[in-house]
């Protein structure tokens, strides 16, 4: 091993901490970072220290030469004994954004490989270059503190760690590393195609190298707009903690409290309650988010982001919106609408959907529920075809129970609790 694989394996492990996975899930495009990540963890397993290792290729089946990129990474793995699966996505239908639709795809499929393998956790090979390129690329679209903030670490998804231990190394180490053992690695065309963001983000940064403007200034400065993100939302969970309670599932904001908010925690917290209730892996857009503040402001509710906001006089109360959640039905024992665990006698045959307008009048308890009628219209009901057969949150268990369950990311009641 050289010295240069010595030093960037011994910041990988540091960056793992000191209980990694066991077995390790490793993501492995065929890609320099990603077969430079492989290779130091593979030295690292070989040392005797790593964890058992188990390699995983996404082909999303838009380009010919992938399902052959793919075998050469499996090649590679078999005479590293590492085992490796190929993982096909199939679901682009030729419209909307596809580099967002494949990478959600990437990381859903990941996830339920690992959940299947028995894998806690994911390594993926994100580098200080892709740091920099993205703050930059976020940077033209006028991002805030959230967008130009580093990428984190780590994140949570379908019940998995991904983790990017090489964040803080650059992309020509790796490739070094590989060099040095006489390895080659896959170069995806659209890295050469302009009319990505990210290859001309990449180009940029070469034009602005001589102004002292490069890589690792770049990810030292969205490094400390990271803290600034992170400190904010201190205040956020301060100010959650103080003037929002949960209500069956709904948010509710003491009115007057959240107005005296400074803004940019008013409108963090809305952001937290809209993503939570309604499910979305971002939060509203700007303009959007300042049409709900003006809204709001004025005594005017809305619907926004897959919720609907109930304007009180002395309260807002964010709940889901009906139409979202209309034809959403899970057999009962499994997550509804991504929030709701259902449980109780006899649940052959049953399923979960919302109790609608028809489910709420046969609830003979329904007044007793100091709860606004639209929200328990859009509360958890188990069902036998056509029969109503439990609404917990309307006042009709007939022993059943509803139990909120956490999500991934941006979970208020997590937020209340902490």
């Amino acid at each position: 091993m050289t010295d240069l694989a010595a030093r960037l394996r011994e910041r990988v492990v540091a960056a793992l901490g000191p209980a990694p996975s066991d077995p390790l899930g490793v993501a492995v495009s065929g890609g320099s970072d990603s077969l430079g990540l492989l290779a130091l963890l593979s030295d690292w397993r070989a040392a005797g220290g790593g964890p058992e290792l188990r390699a995983v290729t996404v082909d999303h089946k838009l380009r010919s030469e992938a399902a052959e990129e793919a075998g050469q990474v499996a090649r590679l793995c078999r005479d590293w004994g590492i085992p490796h699966d190929t993982l096909d996505w199939t679901g682009w239908d030729g419209t909307g954004n596809l580099p967002d639709q494949a990478r959600r795809a990437r990381y859903r499929l990941m996830a339920e490989w690992a959940a299947a393998q028995g894998i806690a956790c994911i390594t993926v090979a994100h580098t200080l270059d892709d740091q920099a390129e993205t703050f930059l690329m976020r940077l033209g679209r006028a991002a805030g503190v959230d967008g130009l903030a580093a990428m984190a670490p780590h994140w949570h998804q379908g019940g998995v760690r991904f983790t990017r231990p090489v964040l803080g190394l650059r992309r020509e180490e790796l490739r070094e590393v590989l060099r040095q053992r006489g390895l080659s690695w896959v170069e995806d065309p659209s890295n050469a195609d302009h009319a990505y963001d990210r290859v001309r983000a990449r180009q940029a940064l070469k034009a602005l190298a001589p102004l002292g403007i490069e890589a690792t200034a770049l990810a030292t400065v969205a490094r400390n707009l990271a803290d600034v993100r992170d400190t904010l939302y201190v205040y956020v969970a301060h100010a959650a903690r103080e003037i929002a309670r949960l209500d069956g599932g709904d948010v509710v904001f003491d009115r007057a409290e959240l107005a005296a908010q400074p803004p940019e925690i008013a409108r963090r917290l809305l952001q937290e309650a809209l993503m939570w209730i309604g499910g979305a892996d971002y939060p509203p857009r700007g303009t959007a988010m300042a049409r709900v503040l003006g809204s709001l402001e004025a005594g005017r509710g809305l619907t926004l982001h897959g919720c609907r906001i109930l304007a009180r006089p002395d309260t807002l109360r964010l709940i889901r919106e009906e139409r979202a959640i209309s034809e959403h039905r899970v057999p009962a024992g499994a997550v509804w609408d991504g929030r709701w665990h259902l449980t109780g006698p006899d649940m052959d045959g049953t399923t979960v959907a919302a109790l609608g307008e028809a489910g709420l009048k046969l609830c003979p308890g329904r007044r007793k529920i100091a709860r606004p009628a639209a929200s328990l219209r859009v509360s958890p009901a188990v069902w036998r075809e056509k029969t109503l057969v439990a609404a917990p949150l309307a006042g009709m268990e007939n022993g059943w129970q509803a139990e909120l369950v956490a999500r991934d990311h941006h979970d208020f009641a997590a937020l209340l609790s902490h």
